[in-house]
């Protein structure tokens, strides 16, 4: 998707447009005042006091129709510059403004406004030169938005819109909008019976119904399969922890602000599990290792718990309990290489295997700056990022560095999706530690017979599995492949007299198999049920008639696809199983 405010020309247009409608607001509720109206990255949007009046649908059409007369009337927008005595002049029926101009630094400042006919506003700009060229434009949503975003003020009217130089590219974003309305995982969600939410459970708080579960289960069950491959011993560990042992960890003092609120319980303090490292590290030292044991690779599908603003919430993208596909790597220092390049490879291979294709690799430094968020220790810095370079640069991977962006205790390399819907984000990570092995004390017996300090590599594939749901629904548009349906076939009866027994024969015979089947009973006509079916995006739905109970084999179509295809039963199954076995998409 475009972004409005990199985009330097679209900055400029969107924010002449969001002027225009203001102007519009003006012409039609003569007192209506305003705050904000800034570009921001899906276009723009102004906050409007109306008094008592609330906008709506029929409003956005209203101020439509008077954006496109000013359009088409053509003034030009024209740069004044005034000072602050003369602005809280011009402006001082307007509250909103009057706050505006006090919040400037200095009596002497030079200020700009921009004016279009009838209308001027404060603005630092540029626009473009006329209103002319404000003329394919949409508004596309409104909502309330607190004053200055603070809960305790009033309830503005906020409307957001977007404005392309050509008729072609507004409708082209408009179609990208559609599709992403069409791939949000919160409507496939509710829609395909995944997953929901209710306030009553509590804000960020998923419940994942039968069919999301399923789906749950088989990424679970994918990735662990892969780590046991490698070699990882998975526990369990508590979704809680004595806030002792994330003082511990410094996670207490670098990451209070992320957890719920300690609970305290016969003289002791807990809190909800934010992360797991600090349990993970508990484990490693409640035995004796030796340098043979290392690496030592621990793996969970671990349930965490982060304290999130409501406003951030979103889905099961962005919640406050979720779990994580997480794992802790103890190693020595000459082995810090070969896992990292494990590691690596693993998410290579996962992501080859489920298709994904658009990411990229961030390698996370610290800012040697900032004496506060990073364990003070230059050396066991320079040394961990020197490592994460060497690695990266020997297996040939590009990456970029972003600096700041490591977590407190080590360097990172993050993997950066972007998905169908939305920012790119993290989706896998694996993070150098020398750090927090030293805080707990945690020892091995090297082959000198010393007692030496290992390092550990945290990493999580999936990174939440809740999060990995959420991308994959938004990338296939919720139609999963096979292996990860919730229902892989549906059978469909023509005559449930005539076809019903041989249909049940075929629901018992795929059962066996353990493909998940189900059979529609119900007396509805079968094309009713085909399009449910291709609804719900089943992969595979059998339509069983006279001609396939005489044959005795069955016919088939793909979603997505109008084809019917017949085949004798043993290779339907053949064919299906196959094509769960190998993850096909």
């Amino acid at each position: 998707m475009i972004n409005f405010k990199e985009d330097e020309s679209l900055n400029k247009l969107n924010h002449s447009c969001a002027h225009m409608m203001a102007q519009a607001i003006k012409h039609l509720w003569p007192e209506a005042k305003f705050w904000v109206g800034p570009v921001i990255e899906t276009g723009f949007y102004y906050d409007v006091d109306l008094g008592e009046k609330v906008i709506t649908e029929e409003d956005i059409e209203a101020i439509s129709k008077e954006m496109k007369k000013i359009s088409k009337d053509g003034k030009r927008i024209v740069r004044n510059e005034i000072s602050k005595k003369d602005a809280l002049e011009q402006f001082k029926d307007d509250p909103y403004k009057i706050d505006l101009i006090n919040g400037m630094d200095e009596d002497n400042t030079i200020i700009s406004t921009y004016t279009q006919g009838d209308f001027t506003d404060l603005c630092r700009g540029p626009h473009v030169e006329s209103v002319k060229e404000c003329k394919y434009f949409k508004l596309i949503k409104f909502s309330g938005a607190y004053y200055k975003g603070d809960v305790n003020n009033k309830v503005l009217q906020r409307i957001y819109g977007v404005c392309f130089k050509t008729e072609e590219e507004l409708n082209s974003y408009l179609q990208e909008l559609e599709d992403a309305k069409n791939r949000d995982h919160r409507k496939l969600g509710k829609d395909l019976g995944i997953f929901f939410t209710n306030d009553l459970i509590g804000k960020g708080l998923p419940m994942y119904l039968p069919n999301g579960y399923i789906i749950w289960e088989e990424l679970e069950n994918y990735i662990k399969g892969k780590e046991k491959k490698l070699g990882y011993k998975h526990v369990l560990t508590p979704p809680l922890g004595n806030v002792e042992l994330y003082k511990t960890s410094g996670h207490w003092e670098h990451y209070q602000e992320n957890m719920f609120p300690k609970m305290e319980v016969e003289g002791e303090e807990f809190v909800l599990r934010p992360m797991n490292c600090p349990h993970h590290m508990m484990i490693y030292a409640n035995d004796i290792h030796s340098y043979r044991d290392l690496p030592l690779r621990i793996g969970e599908i671990a349930r965490d718990c982060r304290f999130e603003a409501s406003g951030a919430l979103k889905g099961i993208e962005r919640v406050r309990t979720f779990c994580q596909n997480d794992a802790h790597l103890f190693v020595t220092p000459d082995q810090i290489e070969n896992e990292f390049k494990l590691v690596v490879n693993l998410i290579l291979e996962v992501y080859k295997e489920l298709g994904i294709k658009d990411y990229h690799f961030e390698l996370s430094l610290r800012d040697k700056q900032d004496k506060i968020k990073y364990h003070p220790d230059d050396e066991m810095w320079d040394n961990a990022e020197d490592k994460l370079r060497q690695v990266l640069n020997d297996i040939g991977i590009p990456y970029i560095e972003k600096v700041g962006e490591a977590a407190f205790y080590g360097p990172k390399l993050d993997v950066q999706v972007r998905p169908a819907v939305g920012n790119e984000y993290t989706l896998s990570t694996c993070q150098l530690d020398f750090c927090l092995p030293m805080k707990f004390d945690l020892k091995y017996v090297d082959k000198d017979g010393e007692k030496k300090t290992p390092v550990v590599l945290h990493r999580a594939v999936f990174g939440s599995i809740d999060r990995f749901i959420a991308y994959y629904l938004e990338e296939t548009k919720g139609a999963l492949p096979t292996w990860l349906s919730p229902v892989e076939v549906n059978i469909l009866p023509v005559n449930n007299e005539y076809h019903l027994d041989y249909a049940q024969k075929l629901y018992d015979l795929l059962v066996a198999e353990n493909i998940r089947v189900e059979l529609d009973k119900r007396e509805e006509k079968v094309g009713y049920k085909m399009r449910e079916s291709v609804i719900r995006k089943i992969p595979f739905t059998l339509i069983i008639g006279q001609k396939e109970v005489d044959d005795n084999n069955i016919s088939y179509r793909r979603y997505g696809s109008e084809e019917t295809i017949t085949l004798k039963n043993e290779d339907f199954i053949n064919l299906i199983k196959d094509e769960i076995k190998n993850k096909v998409r």
